[in-house]
Formats: structure tokens, C-alpha cells, sequence
């Protein structure tokens, strides 16, 4: 074989190898825009179902069909600086009113029953009636979270929802859900 023939066929080996990458990228982008995005926690708002420096896997498809529910752990965009993203605990519904009395949070006058924190409120928030199309968030860490309770725009649009916490896989794995 000539050089000319070898260096043609390295260069083709090396053509053929780039549209494999190439599209091995664009499926990955792909993916992480529309399907699935991974985040690490930044603060202890989550605590103790969440910890800092936990890295976890966000559903961008979860609420294709349908709404949030409440106890959802959710990624979104934060109403008071779009730029940030945060990750909180779905608690009130469009057209419910939320507040919290003794320690205890109370949803349209019932005492909230809740089996993911153990956290009692150190003091009392609210009413809060919440907008149509819009949710009240809160940190499983409740006296030691940045949240609805705190927020100039106490309310979370449906559309700046990112999508639902599913799996922490470092350091280790664990469903959200």
C-alpha cells in the first residue's frame, strides 16, 4: 500500500469516528434538555432528605401530563432571580391557603399530616392564598429555609418548574419519590 492510500484511509477511520462522537453529543444535549437534567444541592434547605453536596437526577418530563402534587420535591427557577435555580418541596396548591400556626402547617384550615420531615415550625406564617397556576414551596429544613414564607413573590408559576426530583446517586442512591 502507497501513503497516500494510508493516510486516506486513516483519515476516513478518523471522519468515521467524529460522526460517532458527534452524534453520541448531540443525543446527550438532547437528553439533558428536554428528558432528564443533574444538579448538586448547594444548601441544607433539604435536610434530611436532601444533604449538601448531594447530586441528584431531575425529571423534565414529569409534569408533561399532569400537575405537580404536593410533597413533590421540585427544580425550579427562583421568582425572585430567575437566574437561580432552586430545589424545594411542593406544599400548597393552586387555590389553596396555606399557613403555618404552633408549628404545624395548615392546608385551607386542616392540619397538614407529613411523613418526610420531623421538623416542628419555630414560629407561625401566612395565610397564603395561592394564585391559580402557581404552587408554595418550603425546605424540608423548615427553620433553616429560603422559601415561599421568605420570598418577595411568595409563589412559584407552574411554567418556571423545571421538573421533579426522581434519584440522588451520589453519595449515595436514593429515590425522591
Amino acid at each position: 500500500m502507497n501513503n497516500k492510500k494510508i493516510v486516506k484511509k486513516v483519515l476516513m477511520e478518523i471522519l468515521d469516528w467524529s460522526k460517532v462522537f458527534l452524534f453520541a453529543l448531540l443525543i446527550s444535549f438532547f437528553i439533558r434538555s428536554t428528558v432528564v437534567a443533574s444538579a448538586i444541592v448547594p444548601t441544607g434547605s433539604m435536610e434530611e432528605t436532601i444533604m449538601i453536596g448531594s447530586r441528584i437526577i431531575i425529571n423534565r418530563l414529569a409534569y408533561t401530563n399532569e400537575g405537580p402534587e404536593r410533597g413533590d420535591i421540585v427544580s425550579f427557577y427562583y421568582p425572585d432571580n430567575e437566574e437561580e435555580l432552586f430545589l424545594k418541596r411542593v406544599m400548597g396548591l393552586p387555590g389553596e391557603t396555606i399557613e403555618g400556626i404552633s408549628g404545624y402547617i395548615y392546608i385551607n384550615g386542616e392540619k397538614l399530616e407529613e411523613d418526610y420531615t420531623p421538623i416542628i415550625l419555630d414560629y407561625d406564617f401566612g395565610p397564603f392564598t395561592i394564585p391559580d397556576n402557581c404552587y408554595f414551596m418550603m425546605g424540608d429544613n423548615r427553620n433553616n429555609s429560603l422559601d415561599s414564607r421568605y420570598w418577595q413573590n411568595h409563589f412559584v408559576e407552574r411554567s418556571k418548574i423545571i421538573g421533579r426530583a426522581e434519584l440522588e446517586y451520589y453519595p449515595q442512591i436514593k429515590l425522591l419519590r
